[in-house]
């Protein structure tokens, strides 16, 4: 299995979020046979919901089409480091593993400011981290520099 693959249809949908002016992060979950069952982005300013993170639109999509909330044999691609509400959905939907593209230093709950896989949670998902990590940070500070260049024509 290329994990690559995967992440690149996680960084698509990361692009969308960007070109929406969401913060550009992307989910895909994947089936125990590599099929795609999902694929999202962030919605959080589209749909003025604080919950709209894009792991959690996923999850929620896949538990629609497969039909139950144990998501045990999934494995979920995402451009950043889950925060602690989305890595307690991957704990509760009992997602396999987690492969993130890049560490995030202010919110990441799996190995940057908390581990949740060091609590006695009742699932562990298996972590894999940094593939794509390069393209997922440069399209973030693309994001983040843009924003700012917004709101500096703003305060003129």
């Amino acid at each position: 299995m290329d994990e690559k693959i995967f992440m690149q249809a996680a960084l698509e949908e990361a692009r969308l979020a960007y070109e929406e002016d969401e913060v550009p992060i992307g989910a895909v979950i994947t089936d125990e046979n590599a099929n795609i069952i999902t694929k999202a982005h962030n919605r959080r300013e589209y749909d003025k919901n604080a919950l709209l993170h894009a792991e959690i639109i996923a999850i929620n999509d896949a538990c629609k089409i497969l039909g139950g909330w144990r998501l045990h044999k999934c494995t979920l691609y995402v451009t950043l480091e889950p925060c602690p509400m989305c890595a307690g959905a991957i704990i509760n939907s009992r997602i396999k593993r987690v492969v993130f593209a890049a560490k995030d230093p202010k919110a990441g709950c799996f190995g940057s400011v908390l581990n949740f896989n060091s609590y006695p949670f009742n699932h562990k998902p298996e972590i894999v981290q940094g593939v794509c990590e390069k393209e997922s940070l440069e399209l973030m500070g693309k994001f983040f520099n843009r924003l700012r260049e917004k709101r500096n024509e703003k305060n003129y």
